[in-house]
């Protein structure tokens, strides 16, 4: 998993409420496991007309947002069904970091074992980060996750909280299976002595 640090780029406005993950990520987009070529199909039915032509006034088709990394955004961001595909998406497209006032609780969990910062505000400050958003290539916003802080276009600071281990594994890009790297040394010597013990195993 890449490491999350710090974090510079445009920010994409998507002032909705409760989008679902059948809605990041339809259900027909499912069949892979592959983690990579999501991002085509990321918010499909809002990105694709009927004919799949792309919808000019959606926000990721516009050229100043093309290239978004970070996502402002509604309450209750990643409802629905549990699918990781959902994160996958996100991040394939090139998204790094979703802000909102609140997200459902297994997108959130799944977030972080992607490589994508997933961060709360007070809904004020949402707003604040959503009108900066609105302005298109200038809509330029830092995270810095060492000292918790968004900077604005305007040099405006916004802080945040995190739980203090899931920011360590972000920062050091460590998702489930790196953990376990970790206590590599301590595992394998814990496998020699329970040889030794019990040959017969």
């Amino acid at each position: 998993m890449d490491k999350f640090t710090t974090l510079t780029g445009v920010a994409a406005p998507l002032p909705l409420r409760n989008i679902d993950t059948d809605m990041i990520i339809p259900k027909q987009f499912l069949k892979t496991i592959k983690r990579t070529g999501l991002g085509k199909s990321l918010f499909y039915e809002m990105r694709y007309d009927e004919q799949g032509k792309e919808v000019s006034d959606f926000v990721l088709n516009q050229p100043a947002y093309r290239k978004a990394t970070i996502l402002v955004t509604g309450e209750n961001f990643g409802c629905g069904s549990s699918r990781e595909h959902a994160p996958w998406s996100l991040l394939d497209f090139g998204i790094r970091c979703i802000i909102a006032p609140d997200f459902a609780d297994i997108f959130y969990n799944n977030c972080f074992q992607n490589g994508i910062l997933p961060i709360k505000l007070p809904q004020a400050e949402v707003d604040k980060l959503m009108d900066d958003a609105g302005r298109g290539a200038n809509a330029t916003l830092t995270v810095d996750l060492e000292s918790q802080e968004i900077r604005g276009p305007d040099g405006g600071v916004i802080k945040f909280d995190i739980d203090p281990f899931r920011k360590h594994c972000l920062l050091n890009g460590l998702d489930a299976i790196g953990l376990t790297l970790e206590k590599k040394q301590s595992i394998e010597k814990f496998e020699q002595s329970a040889a030794t013990a019990r040959p017969w195993l």
